[in-house]
């Protein structure tokens, strides 16, 4: 499989999402109760780690441990300031999405818009810093609009 470098392969790249949190204690409780797999090799005090697919993990790191790894003050934000990416990935059923949303609301998460299409089905939640998560399914009969 060649990745979008030129030459280089990615079928063994992992992929960490590191996200700034306020604290990461709380955010730490709100990504177990989502039921994701905290990595406790690569967490400690200052930072957590979830793997959430094989290769594919989320950080929440401390605003501290965040800046110390080269990012600026006006990059990181907070809660009062909107997502500036959204988090999208497929589950394997309509079931799967709406089980993972509705415990990111009994966590405290804010659920958004619940999108429908003949070929996709789609939900929308905020975690406690504000960053924002776009899990779906796909149906597999379905073709996607051209």
């Amino acid at each position: 499989m060649t990745g979008l470098l030129r030459g280089s392969s990615i079928s063994g790249m992992s992929l960490f999402i590191t996200c700034p949190v306020a604290d990461v204690e709380r955010a730490t409780a709100f990504y177990s109760a989502l039921g994701w797999t905290l990595d406790p090799g690569m967490s400690r005090p200052e930072a957590s780690c979830f793997a959430v697919a094989p290769g594919q993990y989320v950080m929440l790191a401390s605003r501290a441990v965040y800046e110390s790894v080269g990012a600026t003050e006006e990059l990181i934000g907070g809660p009062d300031t909107p997502s500036k990416v959204t988090v999208s990935f497929d589950l394997d059923s309509r079931e799967a999405v709406d089980e993972l949303v509705e415990r990111a609301r009994a966590a405290g998460g804010r659920v958004g818009d619940t999108d429908e299409y003949p070929f996709m089905y789609q939900r929308q939640f905020d975690d406690l810093d504000g960053y924002h998560y776009s899990p779906f399914w796909m149906e597999p009969a379905a073709d996607a609009p051209a």
